[in-house]
């Protein structure tokens, strides 16, 4: 039952914490896509794709005391932090985990802008159409961050180096 909570707690664990929650949203959704065994299931929104399973686990684990979640007051947002606790830590310990190391993809994403991760992840939604129909729905459905080619030559780039890290 709480397969896919210590699955999570596993990828929080690999990092000192994750700032934002659609920074968060967008990185599973894209270890999932680079073969990393999530099981949230996602759906095109507003901001990309966003996985409702996912936020109702992540508070789940809130409630547990498994993941601390800071609201931080920003100009006319808030903004959350995430980060694992040392209950989180302790439960990790009970737990068997299959998953692979996933230090560098988080380092790597976290390193990275939620805009950028947002061009990545909806690229990826739409990775079954050719590419240059991905960068005409990237184009329409993304209109308002204004993306350039350049971007989605970064996102390609960026995508194919998170896939050729074992």
């Amino acid at each position: 039952m709480l397969e896919n909570h210590a699955k999570l707690m596993q990828f929080f664990s690999s990092t000192e914490e994750i700032v934002g929650r659609k920074k968060l949203q967008k990185m599973i959704y894209i270890l999932k896509k680079c073969e990393i065994p999530f099981e949230e299931r996602y759906q095109f929104h507003f901001y990309g794709p966003y996985s409702e399973e996912l936020t109702l686990r992540v508070e789940e684990m809130c409630n547990l005391g498994f993941i601390s979640e800071t609201k931080e007051e920003k100009k006319n947002y808030y903004q959350y932090r995430y980060q694992l606790t040392d209950s989180g830590r302790n439960f990790l310990t009970h737990y068997e985990m299959d998953l692979p190391p996933l230090n560098v993809h988080i380092e790597e994403m976290n390193g990275r802008s939620s805009r950028f991760l947002e061009l990545v992840s909806t690229m990826l939604f739409f990775e079954h159409l050719p590419k240059e129909e991905i960068t005409e729905k990237v184009f329409t459905v993304k209109s308002a961050q204004n993306y350039t080619q350049e971007d989605i030559d970064e996102g390609w780039k960026f995508i194919e180096y998170l896939r050729s890290i074992h």
